[in-house]
């Protein structure tokens, strides 16, 4: 009984990384996709350049290191782990995101600019709406990934069921290590449920 609270608690707080690190990581990617998309970027030379570094670096390292070099800056914990999902998920999101924006119906966005139109209302009124669909899409998804990746992030102390799962293996308490197994499963199963099912009724 006692260990399926402390196991349920540690599961709460894997759904609360995966979920707050996907939120912070989605809102930093919208500015940087603008500046990454060919077609919204005040400047070719500078801004789309580092935007498009920021993506790549962001995807080129694993959460999991991310999560090592943030519990050596912080220390062990959730924050840690947050800000690692949110660091990960940028890339992730931001290149998609901009590959959304790229491929836009522009005859919309000339519709918009011919009524005199600011730079703003041409991105309110004639891009956004377009993007909406895939950045919920794609926004669903990242979280789905972002749930399987929270569960592990534990295991460098990042907080979550992940550093259960390492005590319980410290111990070599079996019994403790399988029943955290089964509810990383079903967590997993029940994210991939809920993403399936939004995606389908975006899309």
């Amino acid at each position: 009984m006692v260990l399926c609270q402390h196991a349920l608690g540690a599961l709460w707080d894997t759904i609360n990384i995966a979920t707050l690190g996907t939120l912070i990581g989605v809102i930093m990617a919208v500015p940087v996709a603008f500046l990454a998309a060919r077609n919204t970027t005040p400047s070719h030379l500078v801004l789309r350049p580092f935007a498009l570094f920021v993506i790549v670096a962001s995807r080129s390292i694993n959460s999991l290191i991310w999560a090592l070099l943030l519990v050596a800056i912080l220390g062990p914990g959730i924050l840690a782990g947050i800000i690692a999902i949110a660091l990960r998920s940028i890339g992730f999101v931001g290149k998609l995101l901009y590959e959304a924006i790229e491929e836009i119906d522009e005859s919309q966005v000339e519709a918009v600019q011919a009524t005199g139109a600011s730079r703003a209302q041409v991105i309110d009124y004639g891009i956004v709406p377009q993007i909406l669909p895939a950045f919920a899409g794609i926004s669903v998804f990242r979280w789905d990934i972002n749930i399987r990746e929270s569960t592990i992030l534990g295991l460098v102390g990042a907080g979550g069921i992940g550093l259960q799962l390492q005590s319980s293996l410290n111990v070599l308490a079996w019994s403790q290590v399988t029943v955290i197994f089964v509810l990383i499963l079903a967590t997993v199963i029940f994210s991939e449920w809920v993403s399936s099912t939004v995606r389908k009724n975006i899309i």
